[in-house]
């Protein structure tokens, strides 16, 4: 779903790190609480707030000298929002603050009370009202940064590096005019007065080691500046307020009972004129196409615009193609194409923009409640607990942060980001690399999409368009989410062994004392489970939950909601569906444009006959399909976001499945994985961009490392739609066939991991035949058959046992250099 974010529009930030957290020496400790928590009792008196301390004194180095780049504190959240798919909005402040934010919580008012008393007109002047809301506040709330380079020549004096448009992080204005301090995540205090062990007020940093300054008299390096970064900060302009009213009108046009000319009238005239619009309707429907593609652009690129404006483009002048061409149309004219955007139930009104305003906004109101209540901040102190001392304490930590953070956000790179500002210290210290650092945290922070119980949004879109509830998309995801994590956590522990990684003591409080005092953040995720187990709607199982987490904020005394800050949570999710909401509408060009000219079946029929140039065999074609669809979701979702990539996956590519015989709800959450694993692959893999850019680690190994980890989100897909039995990973079919496709999957990852990693835990390390082995061996078992699983084991136990006579001829021996060492390391 769409990242939380706090009332300016940035991602909710992640917990800035205590004083001590600032680790300069083996000694040093990394901290986990702040004041407040300790005054209300997580750490009994006499007990220290959780800490990292290096059990070995030597210094590992990471490969480079030097200490390690580290992001600013004070801009993680705009270091978050950078990363993902959409852009950074704008810091609002004054006047338009406060009219952004009374029109946001307008906008969340209307879409609680449509939860419990829907529009009497129904769900489609619902999403019109709703739209018309949210798409004025996207051109307020985001620049349009096309003058912004000119602007910054003009402005910035020459030899300058300052931003011209920066201004101080302190009072900027909050949703209810109260001065906030905007890079302290939303709910926590502000930072500026925590005082240090000695009484002094504490610098705080989120990076692991002191700031490298330079040399007296030299010129300090510029920081780098994403564009749009530095415009982020300005104020609307004329032309933004423009925009704004203009949406307001053509959002507004089909319900005004005023007429215009021989159109207007009202909801049920403009319903009346399907198929034949009015002069009016066409005007009012051409303006509000480009709208939302100036929307798109402001929200996430120019990529989605080129595309919908090349389907735009297939729809009217596919006609003119030769008839004799699979993908040749009749042709469509223009109104005929604004009419199905603007007038029918599958254009900016469709299901995508039904998800968007029935789903998403409500979940990620929910997520900013949660954030605010100290709950994200609760799931990482408690993973740091829980793993407090061990070889590969910092690992778990980091991904156990990664799932549980992943309820509070369900953003990829927001999530790498918070987990990375906290953890990367941690894996600092214990002699992680940076890069495999930063693949660890890239790939933890991926898996808060693909996790229940809040998937990303394209998830809700599953449940619509397969007529589900979103409780079975949730069972689909489970196992998939479990062999996800178990590879994580594999790779986890063969790092640990392979890279010499030392043990890291953890002083925490206890988890049971952790879990005894804010364990109540666990509640509303658990009410959310049960209310959908018993019938009711996701809508009104999250609107519940959301009234539960904010009644058990006030048993913090740091994270009460009050009203102010509950006003605050409101804000933030709005704007946080501002993106979001774009897309969605966006969408829907895609969708009519397909339906309108029978895309669909013409490019699923072009991708079988690709398949079946090869061979006939059906079996074979439908792994060759699976795999080919694979590579175009992969390609699809390096260029859209999430949703978008969905939604084009889905209708260009899920009916070449459906034909092959593929169950719907196999096709359809292979279509969902590979859209999501785009935020993990290179070359640009948003997430690992966001790990490198908070460990300070090269990009492009980073990438690798992040795909590495990720290795069996790519190959559990391919599992479930290649044989019947791969029906077992989404939880469908008896007991046995989930238990047996979850065991051999398992093993699959297992085998994988080990011929990624070069190490058998528990053994030693792997040489590559054994690694080439376990290779095939993972790929042989994705097939679940019988007699793919036994060669499948076969190979596997061959790998092992390769392994063990390895170790073996090395202990006899003496073995390679350091190879004994590493025995003894191992079995330690």
């Amino acid at each position: 779903m769409a990242s939380t974010r706090s009332p300016d529009g940035s991602p909710p930030a992640p917990r800035r790190p205590a004083p001590e957290e600032a680790v300069n020496g083996p000694n040093e400790a990394v901290t986990g609480l702040d004041p407040a928590r300790a005054a209300e009792g997580s750490a009994a008196p006499g007990e220290t707030a959780p800490a990292v301390v290096d059990e070995a004194p030597a210094e590992q180095h990471s490969g480079r000298s030097g200490a390690a780049p580290r992001p600013d504190p004070d801009g993680l959240p705009e270091l978050a929002a950078q990363f993902e798919d959409e852009k950074p909005g704008r810091t609002l402040t004054g006047t338009v603050n406060l009219l952004v934010g009374a029109a946001a919580v307008a906008v969340g008012v209307l879409a609680l009370w449509q939860v419990f008393r829907p529009l009497p007109q129904g769900s489609k002047y619902y999403l019109i009202i709703f739209l018309a809301g949210v798409l004025p506040l996207v051109f307020l709330a985001y620049p349009s940064g096309l003058r912004l380079q000119a602007r910054r020549r003009a402005d910035q004096p020459a030899g300058s590096h300052a931003r011209p448009d920066a201004e101080p992080p302190h009072d900027r204005a909050g949703p209810g005019g109260e001065p906030t301090h905007d890079h302290v995540g939303p709910g926590a205090e502000s930072t500026h007065d925590h005082v240090g062990p000695s009484g002094e007020p504490a610098h705080e940093h989120a990076g692991p080691q002191p700031e490298e300054r330079p040399p007296a008299g030299a010129e300090p390096e510029p920081r780098p500046v994403r564009p749009g970064a530095a415009g982020s900060r300005s104020r609307p302009t004329a032309a933004d307020w423009s925009l704004a009213a203009l949406a307001l009108v053509a959002c507004l046009y089909p319900v005004l009972p005023i007429p215009f000319g021989s159109g207007g009238g009202g909801y049920d005239a403009f319903l009346d004129r399907q198929g034949l619009l009015a002069p009016a309707d066409l005007a009012m429907g051409t303006v509000l196409l480009l709208l939302l593609l100036e929307a798109c652009r402001r929200t996430t690129g120019w990529i989605l615009p080129a595309v919908c404006l090349l389907f735009l483009g297939y729809g009217y002048y596919g006609g003119l193609l030769p008839q004799s061409w699979p993908v040749a149309h009749a042709g469509l004219d223009f109104s005929q194409l604004v009419d199905a955007f603007y007038n029918s139930d599958s254009g900016f009104y469709g299901t995508p923009l039904d998800v968007a305003a029935s789903y998403i906004v409500l979940f990620t109101i929910y997520g900013a409640v949660l954030d605010l209540s100290g709950a994200g901040r609760f799931f990482v102190e408690l993973s740091s607990a829980a793993f407090r001392r061990s070889r590969t304490a910092a690992g778990r930590t980091a991904v156990a942060s990664g799932f549980l953070l992943g309820t509070v956000s369900g953003s990829g790179a927001a999530t790498t980001v918070s987990i990375g500002a906290v953890t990367w210290p941690i894996l600092r210290r214990a002699g992680y690399p940076a890069e495999r650092a930063g693949g660890m945290l890239a790939a933890a922070g991926v898996g808060a999409i693909l996790s229940p119980p809040t998937l990303g949004a394209a998830a809700f879109i599953i449940a619509e368009y397969l007529g589900v509830s979103y409780l079975q998309v949730l069972g689909w995801a489970t196992v998939p989410t479990v062999l996800y994590y178990l590879g994580i956590l594999l790779s986890v522990e063969i790092d640990a062994r392979r890279s010499g990684v030392r043990a890291v003591f953890v002083d925490a409080a206890s988890p049971w004392r952790l879990l005894g005092r804010f364990g109540y953040h666990f509640a509303s995720l658990v009410v959310i489970i049960v209310l959908l187990a018993v019938g009711m709607s996701a809508t009104r199982a999250v609107v519940l939950a959301t009234v539960l987490a904010a009644a058990l904020s006030f048993l913090d005394r740091a994270h009460r909601l009050t009203p102010g800050r509950l006003t605050a949570a409101l804000v933030g999710g709005v704007r946080g569906v501002l993106a979001v909401t774009a897309v969605c509408a966006a969408a829907g060009i895609i969708t009519a444009t397909t339906t309108k000219t029978g895309l669909g079946p013409q490019t699923a029929a072009l991708l079988l006959d690709g398949a079946r140039a090869v061979t006939d065999d059906p079996a074979v074609v439908l792994v060759l399909t699976a795999l080919l669809a694979a590579v175009a979701l992969t390609l699809l979702g390096l260029a859209v976001p999430v949703t978008a990539s969905f939604v084009i996956g889905w209708v260009i590519i899920g009916p070449a499945l459906l034909d092959l015989g593929v169950a719907t709800p196999a096709a359809a959450m292979f279509v969902f994985y590979f859209a999501v694993l785009s935020e993990a692959s290179p070359p640009t893999a948003l997430a690992a961009v966001a790990a490198a850019a908070v460990t300070g680690g090269r990009l492009v190994p980073t990438m690798w490392q992040t795909l590495r980890y990720a290795l069996p989100a790519y190959l559990i897909p391919i599992a479930f739609v290649i044989t019947p039995a791969g029906l077992g990973l989404l939880g469908i079919g008896g007991p046995g066939r989930i238990l047996t496709a979850t065991l051999v999957l398992a093993l699959s990852v297992a085998v994988l991991a080990v011929a990624a990693g070069g190490w058998l835990p528990g053994v030693g390390p792997a040489g590559t035949p054994e690694r080439v082995l376990a290779a095939l061996a993972g790929v042989v078992l994705l097939r679940l058959e019988p007699v793919s699983v036994a060669i499948g084991v076969g190979l596997a136990v061959v790998a092992v046992a390769g392994v063990l006579v390895r170790r073996g001829s090395a202990g006899r021996s003496g073995g390679q250099a350091g190879t004994t060492a590493e025995l003894r390391e191992v079995t330690r």
